[in-house]
């Protein structure tokens, strides 16, 4: 479990810079550049990922169940990664009525990925993995909302409903490859053995 929670310190916190400490952020940027700044936060993240798939790996071999989800919800769980990819496909298009709604699609399929396996796994290492990124969106949502108020960013406008129906057509098609294959083969468990 120490490795796991490592791992998330190190992705999530990275992640966080920018929220909590923006001064450390722009001294790295003003003394090394964006590069080097680029460079730090993808290092981090790769090592931060790594440790938490590993982590995470050996944590659910030794970690008990907090509590046992009724089967339902790992129904409704399945739905909501629908929503979930094609959420994600669209934060990468043009805005569509789903981005320009949504502003930021990428972190609520952040949300909704963690909240569907928090619903669907009662393992104490799911609970924590999936809980800590629940709240990782969350504070990170908020964050962005202030960034937007005070004029640091701006949200993109609608162009078109073409953007919403390739966001759902590709966001189908990605959630048919994880569940048909791609969650057993990095997790090692099929999302459709459920009961």
């Amino acid at each position: 479990m120490a490795l796991l929670i490592l791992g998330i310190v190190i992705f999530l916190g990275i992640h966080l810079v920018r929220s909590f400490a923006p001064g450390l952020r722009a001294s790295v940027i003003s003394s090394s550049g964006t590069g080097a700044w680029h460079a730090i936060h993808g290092i981090c993240a790769l090592v931060g990922l790594g440790l938490i798939a590993y982590g995470f790996d050996q944590a659910r071999a030794s970690t008990g169940m907090l509590y046992t989800p009724p089967v339902f919800l790992a129904h409704i769980a399945l739905t909501l990664m629908l929503i979930a990819s094609i959420c994600l496909v669209a934060a990468y298009l043009p805005p569509g009525k789903i981005r320009a709604a949504t502003k930021h699609p990428a972190i609520l399929a952040i949300k909704i990925w963690a909240l569907a396996h928090l619903l669907a796994n009662g393992e104490a290492s799911s609970v924590l993995l999936f809980g800590t990124f629940l709240v990782w969106a969350v504070i990170l949502r908020i964050s962005m909302k202030k960034r937007w108020r005070a004029g640091e960013i701006t949200y993109p406008a609608f162009v078109s409903y073409r953007y919403d129906l390739i966001a759902i057509v590709l966001g189908a098609a990605l959630y048919g490859v994880i569940v048909w294959k791609l969650h057993e083969l990095v997790i090692g468990v099929s999302p459709m053995v459920v009961g």
